[in-house]
């Protein structure tokens, strides 16, 4: 037997195993193998349904996370959809907690996404007080949207 036909004997008793055909002849081979991707892409399909409908409710509130720098914070807050005034609403209770934002980079865009170094005034802070207040800040816009 030539390198060409043992290569497709072999390529084809892989296709065969791949695919679970019991066939014997190459056409019925190619024929399952169709079958099986046809059986693939709808499993994909199916999959893909699933996910777009677990994925997480309309309603969920942006995360936070606060880390301490040394004479401030970085406060992040990310929400996978827009979200019109939040910006105000967080910059406000910067202002309330006496934090002046040194740096920030913020987009409003598709999503929301906020990383701001916010200077204490006071010093008296620490990152849970911080991001409670933030978090607070949320719930307030969240209930006024």
């Amino acid at each position: 037997m030539s390198s060409k036909k043992k290569k497709k004997a072999a390529l084809y008793e892989k296709l065969r195993a791949a695919t679970n055909s019991n066939a014997m002849n190459k056409t019925s081979i190619i024929v399952d193998a169709s079958k099986y991707i046809g059986e693939l892409k709808k499993k994909v399909d199916r999959l893909n349904q699933e996910i777009g409908t677990s994925s997480a409710p309309q309603n969920s509130l942006p995360a936070v996370t606060v880390q301490t720098l040394e004479k401030g914070f970085l406060i992040n807050v990310f929400s996978e959809k827009n979200c019109p005034g939040l910006l105000v609403s967080i910059l406000e209770a910067f202002d309330e907690l006496g934090l002046d934002v040194l740096d920030a980079r913020a987009s409003c865009e598709d999503n929301f996404q906020l990383e701001a170094i916010g200077g204490d005034q006071n010093q008296g802070h620490d990152a849970q007080v911080v991001k409670h207040a933030v978090l607070q800040a949320i719930l307030n816009w969240n209930e006024g949207s």
